[in-house]
Order: structure tokens, then sequence, then C-alpha cells
């Protein structure tokens, strides 16, 4: 919105632009954190001088405040330490101050050309052998090739000497060279994209590209092997005629038709039928494929292609029988006569109507990597995003557009973005030359969901040019940005600035945010080679020693057949000695042991990407493992810790009860009431069938009363999932008018309060579909449509609504985000009847009561908590409803604060906030709702499998504490035979938990000592199933503490299962830290959602769910999965296989390498060590590489002791893995023992059966 003088004397409220608060996340600490390096390496490479902020937007620098709209003054576009703001001109001159001695811009924006690939055709070779050395092994062989070209060290063929690293470096270099063609190709094709680019006009915020000789020679190899290529696949087009490349293909076709030159109309889902101006392109001169933008007026609806068009509707374009009329004749919606119209505000516009233009400026198809800080842009419907882009106007009326933000978050519901109010009169070539403005935007940062900018302009008359301008302001926010990798969806046309170019994108800052995780085999590992390499220097230092001695001792046969030594002295004869003794033993430290296991974890994710029994056929998606270096940590899992919403359950809400006016409503036989009957022994199977039953007969009869009242065409039978006939009779005015109106209100409360998007399709009946990011929404809206209060779509002031079948448009004025933080959503709406304005609210029971007005309702309060209480006993989510009427005065003083915050660049979200606080009071209470997510199919026989294989499980979530105790008992995670340990702190003193945990702890006669920490490590037998821990969010941070930690932690050791209830996202990291580092165990965390995230990165494997809630949690984890089921088979099966696997395969490995390298040594002692060679050189060389390493292969991927039926039957196999019986230390030295003596059968029994039968006597005759 535009910040401008505010009308006191107006006496009624105006429009604001509403904010979609679903796409908003807040990140906390651990998120920050997570996000350093990444900063950090962003800090490094970028060409400009921004500073650094967190990833929550605050900036990182003391005493930098942020500039509000009303006070602030334009940047001088100058980005240093003491300005952090970026600033950027469009048709004004950049100031003295933000250019050098030359005139040239001092801020550098960098690139739009982007390059994930590591490598260039120049770089690869120094640089791939570079990373290649950095394993110790290469540098050690390097260094016995090095030996070998010396002949005094007795190696017979350096040549043949330098085979097996050749083969290493070679396989490896080839295996990082397809991989990073891959990543070249996807690059050039990203970066040759196409997109259209306004030319010919001034860029002032860039200058020519300034190319140096290294770039020259880069770019001159590239277009060398481009051409080598394109002459290679010429030749293969003679053979099979191949088409072209999308990047190329997309470069030739002809100019895109534009929307009102076509000789058919396209039905866009966003544009009304009414007169509007749609784009023609013109080619340029010279046939070049530009064009001048030229309006058009759009075919009448009526007349095109002579049907009576019927299409869907969205939530920005609603078309209902009058109101699409009275639109497309400029009216507007009908009131009642007292009705005070508002006074609607004028948001200025960008363009200066008396600027002279050449008119020279066109739009023209150009490369993404084309694209610079400060240009315009349009971007065309299913096309993706080049850069993060402010949009200014879009071919919606609204000014709004779908995109899809799969590429940065994994989530596939369309979002909506806004264009400016300033913004959306620039439509065309001509406009974009017309306009005079600066955008003041925060630096880059990675944080998807958050960004905060302000664009200013002089307001100049265009009846009055010589009057003087008017400095108007309107903020930016994420809702107004559409960011690189996003795609456009439903929408013609858009069209914007470019902020963020390349790797100051936010896409580009969010790669490689995942850290990378090491198996803890192969942390112990280094440690066999450092032994290895120990033994090694041990066996030539005896061996220079004892040669050396020898040699000085004279008076043997070396006499007679040696002359001289090479040394000439017994010390340095013994110290060449030594290095040949290295060259002569090489083998012991195995070569291609590393490369060895990376193929064998690749072909067991291999293995775990195929198994059919892990693929979930709904959403087509297979068992993915992203981390291929972890699966045998798989199989050493002790702790599993699990996200409730999405993970145990299946995400998708059903509306199941409510209480309204103290009056509940709603009949549902939930898992988890089934789970409490079954605590108290009763027979669930027919206490659910006969409850079954009658819901089904109650469903019939509400149906039938509800058509009676209203006949509800966007009723479907089948949707209905809130049975309730009392709420219909009710409704009809049974219980009094009072309780009518209650629920008249409750339900239009439900249909105003929301940020969801409608799509109605059109039919006999029609159907109405809610699109929300939050399923709980959607079913919210859904519930109120079966009722009768139907939310049709949004017109460009408000909401259209359906009440009983009464048309109405209510007016938004402002819609309040929800975060994890604020816990609560509202709508300010102006009521059309009464013109009152009126603050809906709805969020969790908690906070909803802590903002009601005191001393009121006190009857109310109290029934309805009892309601909620009892919803959440039976394992249904609930939320409350509060309104409060506003007086105009009061809001007016309000929304100047909430314009100035939603104006700052700093800190917008903290600032809006505190705003939004301060009229979200006060409250009145209209009632609750409540809403089932069912269980998974086969959690509790996962539960129960996963716990009789010895893993104990966690459930963090962010549920009430009844609820997830129901739920517990449901899922099997809970039973009638525990006792359950409930840790409620309410004063929230340390000292009171202090004393809770040792009351606890005495039950089990322990006291959380040290020494009981270090017995708990070595315990690894599952406790008995006979006590549960259910804690609470509030609690659990008190005992997090560093003094109550441990003692927590031992609590929990002794309990079978444990419950965190309401819990933050960085405390379940918390939670999971804890038990890792406590314990030193191996965790592994499940989850769905972005509030999973952290916990996943912590834990040493993580698990994402492919759900409902996006793919936030897959994006980060390390083996993503369609449902909770399929972690039974990837932990029990392919997990213990992994293990036992790796375990055998390294184990034998160092064993085989004994048996060889030892047997040499044996020789020694028949030649006087002088490092002579007792096989031929060519086998010494190639026994690792060549001879035996395809069997131990072999046995890494295929070995199996037991089938993956038999794995999954006795899932007591499971325990060796957690005990890590499979790989230990004491493991390596059996099979080294085991090596040196099978060493000493192989070098001995050979000798001793052929020494008696030489041919050679004792006294020589």
């Amino acid at each position: 919105m535009a910040v401008d003088d505010y009308q006191e004397d107006s006496h009624v409220s105006t429009p604001i632009n509403r904010i979609r608060w679903a796409t908003q996340r807040v990140t906390g600490s651990s998120g920050r954190r997570k996000r350093l390096s990444i900063k950090e390496r962003f800090h490094k490479r970028t060409a400009s001088n921004e500073k650094k902020r967190d990833s929550t937007g605050k900036d990182s620098a003391n005493g930098s405040n942020g500039a509000d709209a009303d006070v602030s003054e334009p940047s001088d576009g100058v980005e240093d330490q003491e300005n952090p703001q970026r600033t950027v001109y469009f048709n004004i001159p950049l100031p003295e101050e933000a250019l050098d001695e030359d005139g040239h811009p001092l801020a550098n924006f960098g690139r739009n050309k982007i390059r994930t690939a590591k490598y260039t055709p120049l770089s690869f070779v120094p640089k791939n052998l570079w990373f290649q050395f950095h394993n110790v092994a290469n540098i050690y062989f390097l260094f016995i090739i090095i030996l070998s070209f010396f002949s005094i060290f007795g190696a017979t063929n350096a040549g043949l000497n330098t085979v097996p690293l050749i083969v290493i470096l070679l396989v490896t270099g080839v295996k990082d060279a397809v991989e990073d063609y891959r990543r070249t190709n996807l690059d050039d094709e990203l970066n040759n994209s196409p997109v259209h680019r306004l030319i010919d006009w001034n860029n002032v915020n860039t200058t020519g590209d300034n190319v140096g000789w290294w770039r020259r020679c880069k770019k001159a190899t590239s277009r060398g092997l481009r051409t080598l290529g394109a002459r290679i696949g010429n030749l293969k087009q003679r053979k099979e005629k191949k088409g072209k490349g999308y990047a190329q293909r997309a470069l030739d076709e002809p100019p895109r038709e534009s929307m009102g030159s076509r000789a058919t109309r396209r039905e866009s889902t966003f544009s009304v039928y009414s007169e509007r101006t749609s784009f023609h392109s013109t080619r340029s001169n010279g046939g070049q494929e530009a064009y001048q933008m030229t309006p058009v007026p759009s075919p009448n609806p009526a007349n095109d292609r002579g049907l009576n068009v019927e299409r869907p509707t969205t939530a920005f374009s609603y078309e209902g029988d009058d109101v699409a009329q009275t639109m497309a004749n400029g009216k507007s919606m009908p009131h009642s006569a007292n009705d005070l119209k508002p006074v609607v505000r004028d948001y200025g516009t960008l363009i200066d109507p008396n600027k002279e233009i050449t008119g020279k400026a066109r739009f023209k198809k150009d490369r993404w990597k084309s694209v610079e800080v400060g240009d315009f842009v349009r971007v065309y419907n299913d096309d993706q995003i080049p850069a993060d882009i402010v949009v200014l106007s879009t071919s919606d009326p609204d000014g709004a557009c779908y995109v899809e933000t799969k590429n940065l978050d994994g989530e596939t519901n369309l979002k909506v973005r806004q264009a400016l109010h300033c913004g959306r009169s620039v439509k065309h070539a001509r406009d974009c030359e017309k306009t005079e403005f600066i955008i003041e935007s925060e630096p880059p940062h990675a944080n998807l969901y958050q960004y905060s900018g302000v664009v200013r302009w002089s307001q100049r008359a265009a009846k009055h040019p010589g009057d003087p301008s008017t400095p108007r302001a309107e903020p930016i926010s994420i809702n107004n940005l559409l960011l690189r990798g996003c795609s456009v969806r439903n929408t013609e046309w858009v069209l914007g600035v470019v902020v963020y170019t390349g790797e100051q994108t936010k896409i580009m800052l969010n790669s490689g945010i995942t850290p990378s995780k090491r198996s803890r085999i192969a942390r112990e590992l280094n440690w066999n080679v450092i032994y290895n390499f120990i033994l090694l220097f041990v066996m030539c230092l005896v061996t220079g020693l004892v040669q050396g001695v020898i040699w000085s001792q004279g008076d043997s046969s070396l006499d007679f057949f040696e002359f001289g030594s090479i040394g000439g002295t017994p010390p340095l004869d013994g110290f060449i000695t030594f290095w040949t003794a290295v060259i002569l033993f090489q083998n012991l430290v195995p070569i291609s042991l590393y490369i060895s296991i990376e193929i064998i974890k690749t072909a067991q994710a291999f293995f775990i990407y195929s198994d059919t029994f892990m693929y979930y056929d709904r959403i087509d998606y297979p068992c993915t493992p992203k981390s291929w270096n972890i699966s045998d940590d798989l199989g050493q899992i002790e702790y599993i810790f699990s996200d409730k919403t999405g993970t145990l359950t299946q995400n998708v809400m059903e509306f199941k009860k409510c209480t309204i006016n103290g009056v509940p409503y709603g009949e549902a036989y939930t898992e988890a009431q089934a789970g409490m009957q079954k605590r108290q022994g009763i027979d669930v199977e027919a206490e659910g069938a006969k409850a079954r039953e009658q819901i089904s007969r109650d469903r019939v009869r509400m149906l039938e009363e509800s058509r009676k009242i209203h006949d509800n065409p966007f009723l479907r039978d089948e949707d209905l999932t809130f049975v309730a006939p009392d709420f219909v009779t009710d409704l009809a005015g049974s219980s009094g008018e009072v309780q009518q109106q209650a629920n008249e209100y409750f339900m239009l409360a439900l249909a105003l309060c929301h940020s969801v998007i409608s799509e109605r399709t059109p039919g006999d009946p029609p159907t109405i579909e809610f699109k929300a990011q939050s399923p709980d929404e959607a079913a919210l809206v859904a519930t109120a449509r079966d009722c009768g209060f139907t939310f049709l779509g949004r017109s460009n002031d408000g909401l259209i609504v359906n009440s009983l079948g009464v048309q109405k448009e209510y007016q938004i004025l402002n819609t309040l985000e929800f975060n994890s933080s604020r816990k609560r959503m509202s709508a300010i709406i102006r009521m059309p009847d009464t013109n009152k304005i009126v603050l809906f609210c709805k969020g969790a029971d908690s906070i909803i009561y802590s903002r009601l007005r005191v001393g009121q309702q006190a009857e109310l309060r109290k029934s309805t908590a009892e309601h909620l209480e009892m919803f959440a006993r039976e394992g249904l989510r609930t939320l409350c409803i509060a309104q409060r009427e506003l007086d105009e005065e009061e809001y007016q003083l309000w929304n100047k604060q909430h314009d100035i915050a939603a104006s700052a660049i700093q800190d917008r979200d903290d600032k809006l906030e505190e705003v939004s606080d301060l009229i979200e009071r006060d409250l009145t209470l209209l009632g609750g709702t409540a809403i089932e997510d069912r269980l998974q199919d086969g959690v509790p026989d996962t539960i129960a499998l996963l716990g009789d294989a010895g893993i104990k499980l966690w459930v963090l979530t962010g549920d009430k504490v009844e609820t997830a105790i129901n739920i517990g008992f449901s899922c099997n995670l809970l039973s009638n035979d525990m006792d359950l340990i409930l840790i409620r702190i309410e004063d929230e003193s340390i000292e009171t938990a202090r004393e809770e945990i040792e009351k606890h702890l005495a039950v089990f006669n322990i006291t959380g000592s040290d020494q009981e920490l270090k017995a708990a490590k070595k315990n690894h037998e599952p406790p008995a199933p006979t006590h549960a821990i259910v804690i609470d969010g509030e609690s659990l941070k008190l005992v997090l503490d560093d003094e109550l930690r441990q003692k927590f932690l031992l609590l929990c050791k002794q309990c079978k299962s444990v419950l965190c209830c309401r819990v933050s996202p960085s405390q379940k990291a918390a939670v999971v830290r804890m038990v890792k580092a406590g314990l030193d165990v191996m965790t592994l965390s499940v989850g769905d959602g972005a509030n999973d995230v952290a916990m996943i990165q912590e834990a040493d494997v993580g698990v994402g769910i492919a759900g409902e809630e996006g793919r936030q949690a897959v994006m980060s984890s390390d083996y993503a999965i369609g449902q909770f089921r399929f972690l039974q088979r990837l932990v029990l099966v392919h997990g213990r296989w992994s293990y036992r696997r790796l375990g055998e395969t390294i184990a034998n490995f160092f064993y085989k390498n004994i048996v060889w390298t030892i047997a040499l040594f044996w020789y020694q002692l028949y030649n006087n060590f002088d490092g002579s060679y007792l096989y031929e050189y060519t086998y010494v060389l190639l026994y690792n590489l060549a001879f035996t390493s395809l069997p131990i292969i072999l046995q890494g991927i295929l070995d199996q002791d037991v089938s993956d039926k038999v794995s999954l039957a006795v899932p007591q196999l499971y325990r060796r893995g957690i005990e890590r019986k499979e790989w230990t230390q004491l493991k390596f030295w059996v099979y080294m023992i085991d090596g040196i003596y099978q060493s000493l059968i192989c070098f001995f029994m050979p000798y001793l059966l052929f020494s008696p039968a030489t041919a050679v006597t004792s006294n020589g005759l």
C-alpha cells in the first residue's frame, strides 16, 4: 500500500492490501545456525559490499535501524558496512555517492548466470586431482610411486607401480566428470532459458560487462568444446535425426503471440469478463524478435466463439450471476440504504504522465544469463522465474498471480502473489520508460519466507504538470516477490523488476543447506587405517634395523655374494632398506578400500530405491535415498524420534465436532477414542460398529434437514464430515433465536477468517474446492460450505460468501498472519449490512483464552473449555474462534501504526507482530472446533515391530497432552499395563522441576549420577514396558537445562515410551541432541513438515515423509518415504543388511591384505631382511586392485544371512546392530590376528614342505 498522509476526517476506513499469511515462516535459532555456512560462503563470493544478515531478516550489525516508510530517506545506493540496504534505481540517475571516480556504479550486483558444477574444462584435471589427493591413502601411494622411481629402493618396474593409483584416480575422475557434466548441461539449459527482457533503455544500475583474460580463455574453451560436440552431434544426426534442446528451441521459435492478438480468446482462470486491455506484439525493425506492447480491447465473452462459456473461477476472480454483471459494468455491489461506502484510497502510480520518452524500449526474447538487477522482465504462464522479481503488474485486474514453489520448498500447491498497487498501471514497454522510482531493499539472505523492501517515487498529477510532486512509498513484502525457480501458473503474464540475480537469489543461497553426514563405521575406519600405518612403520623399522645390524656384523655369506653395499655404511644401508620395505609392504594399506566401499553403498542405495514393497502408489513415490553414504547407520538405530501429524497420521483433516455458545455439536468415533476405551477394557470392535451405524443414520437425517433450510448447491453428500443433526435444527431456530444467530455467526467466521484459495468448477451441481497450505484451514472452510456458508471467491476488495442462499461481499481491511510464535490468525472485516468493523480471530485455545475480555463470559469460557478438553481426549485437534467489534476511530489509529510497520525494511515481521498484538485483545469467545487426523495404515503394527527389535520410539508433537496420550494408545505406543509419568511444571521453576524428576528417579532406585550415565551408555537392552513419560513443552524447556538434562535423560532411559507435547522445532532438535550425545547411540528422526527439518538434520539418519505439508522435510532428509509403515522395512531389512555386509566387507579387506603382506615379512627372515621379493612384482602391485577387490565388493553387495521375510518375522535379529556387534575394534584385531596366523600357514607350510627335499646339501656336494 502506498504510505501517504492520512485522512483524519474520514469516517470510513479504507482497504489495504491483503497479505497471504499461509506462506509465512518464523525461523528459530537452530535454523539460523544451520545457515551460517551458507551466509559465510556467500559473503566471500559476492562482489557487492552488502552487510550480511541472519536468516530471519534481522540485521547483524549493531545500531542499524530499519527505515520506516514515513520517516526514512532514500539511500544513496552505496552498499557498505554503514548502510546494509541495497538501492535499485529505475529511470533515475545515480547520485554521486553511488558512483566511482570513473562514473560507474559502486555496487556490483553480480551476474544472473549460475554455475553449480565444480569444474570447467580447463580446471577439471588440476582441481579433481586436488580433491582426490585429500585422501590420505592416495597421498601415501603417490609417495610409494615416487620412491619406486629410484632404483636404489629395489623397485623393478616403476612404471607398473603407477598403474593402481592411476586406475583409482581415473575411475574416480570419470565418475566425477560424468556427474559434473550432467550438472553443467543443466546449468547451460537454465542459463540459456528464454525470458522477455526490456531492451533499448538505460539500466543505470549496471555497466558493460568487463570480461577479463581468464574468463575469455574459459569462454573460448567452452565454445571449442561446444563446437566439437555439435559436430559429433551432426554426425549422429545423419544416421538418426534428433530435435534441438529446450533452450535453443525456445529461442528459435516465433514470437510469443500475445493474449489480445489471438483469434480465439484465452480463458484465464483469473481474468473476469469485463472490459480490459490486452497486449499484442508488433515486430521490431530488422526482423528482431522484440516488440512494443500495444493495448487492444478484449473480446466480449458473450461473442467469444459464439459460446456461452462457463469456466472455473478462482479465489481472485469470482463471477456470480449478478456479481459478474455489476463488476463488468463498473458498478459496486448494492448494499443497504444505510450503507456508508468507503473511500477508495489513491495508491498512486509509478508512471510519470508528463515524462517524455524515446519510445524505443521494447521487450525482446533473451537468455536468463543476460538478466541484470534493475531490468524489467515479462514472464508468461508456465514459465520459470529467471531471478528474484518484484511484481509490478499481472494479467489479472486484481494484480494477483499464481506461482508454484516446488523447486524451492517442495510444495506443489499453488501460492498467490500480489502486484504492487502503484505498479498495476505499468503494462507495456512505454509505461516502463515513463516510470521513475527507486527500490530500497534488504541485502540478500537465505530465508525463503521473508522479504522487506520499499518502493519510493514522486507522484505527479497528469492534469497539473506544474504542481510540485508528492513523495510516496509502498512497502514490498514476500507476497510481492517472485523467487527464482518458481513457475507462473494460471496467469497470462507477469511484469516485474529484478532485485536479486544469480548467486544472490534465495534459491541459490539455500543450495546445499543440508549438512553432510558420515556414517559411524566411516568415522571409525580412519583409526583402523592409522593402525595399519603404525604396523607398517614397525615392520619397516624392524626390516631396516635388522638389515643394518646383520650387514655391520660381517663374517657371513653376504661377504661372498655381495660386493659392497649401496649405502656404504650400516646405518645408511638400514635407512635405505627401511624405504625399500615401505615399497615391499605397501599393500598393508588398502588403496582400493574407500572406492570399494563407495561402490558397495551405491549398490545398496539402488536396492533401497528399487524395493517395490516401499513404493507408495498413491503419490507414485518410491523410497528415495538422498544420502548414499550412511546406509550402514540404518542398521544401528536405537532411538527413533517421530512427529505425529502427517507422520503417524495421514494429515488429511476432517472436521468432526465443534462447540458454539456453550453447546457441543458433532458425532465421531475416533481412533483415539477407541484407544481410550481399549484402555478401559471395552470391546472396541462392537462399540465401534455400533457408533458408526448411529453416525450413518444421523448423516442421512442431517442432510435431509439441511436441505429443508437451504438447498445448498455446493453440498456433496460424500464430502460431509461434520455429522450433527442438532446443529441443523438449532440453525433452523429450534433452540431459540440466540443459539440460531450464534450458529450462523460461528460458521460465517469460519468462512471469512482464512487464507484459502477457492476453485469453482461449473456443472450441475457446481463444485467448489479449497486449496490451503494448512489442511486444517481447508477443513474449516469446507465445513462452513457444507453448512450453507460458502466462500465463493475473492473480489477486488474482499470475499464473496453465500450465506444460506444470500450472497454478500465482505470487505477485507487487514489480514494478520499465522506463524509458530503467534499461534493465531486474524482477519479484520467490514460487514456489508451494518458497515461495522469486526476482527475475527482463530488460534490455539491457550492463546485465545489469554486474550479474551476480562470479567466476561465466565460460564461460556468454562463450558467451552470442558468441551475442548473432551474433544482433545478423543484425539481431535482443537481451535478456538473469537471476535471483536472495532469502532472506526480505534481502527483508523491502529491502521496507521500497521501501515508504518508494514513499510519497515528492517525487523518488519517483529514490528507487525507488535502492532497485531495491540488489536487482538479484549476478544469475545464464539466457540471452538475439533478436527480429526486419522492414523496412517500400518502404524500400530510398525511401532510394535520396531519395539520388538529393541528400538525405542519417542513422539515429539505440537499437539495437546490429552490428544497425544490417546493417539499413543491407539497406535500401540502406550498400553494399559504402563504407568504414565506425567510431567507438568506449573510454576516454571527449576527447583520444582528438579524435585519432580528426582521423585520419579527414586521409583527406579537411581539418582542420575555420572556413574549411572556411564552404565546406561553400555546398556542397550530395551526397558521393561512398565512406564511411559508424557511431558509438555514448557516443562521440557526446564528439564533441558544443563542442571537437569542428565537426570531427565536417565529417567527417560528407564521408560518404554516418551511423548513430548506442545514442543517447538528447536526443542525437537534439542531432544534429539540430548539423546544422541548423552547416550552415544544412533538416532533416526522422521517427519513430514518444515517444523521437523531441525530434528531431521540433527539425527544421525533423517527420514522425510512425502505428505500433505509439502516436501521441506523430504528435501532435508537422508531418506524419503511415502508412509511411516515403510520405516520397518527400511530399518529392519535394508539397514540390517547394509550394516552387516559392510562390517564383514571391511574386516575381510584388512584380513586379505594382512595374509598377503605378512607372508612377505616371514620371507625376510631367510634373506637377512634385505627387501627381496617373494612374489613377482606385478602380483604385488595388482593384488589389491585386480585380484582381490571384486570378491570383496560382491560380498558387500549381495551377502545375505537371512531373507527379508525372516528379518521382519524375527525383528530381534536387529539387536546385533543396536549393540554394534557387526563391526567393532575387537573384530578388527581378531581378523588382523587371524590374518597373521593365516600368513604363517601360507608361508611356512610350503616352506617346510619343500625345504627337506632341496637338492642342495649341507656340504655343497
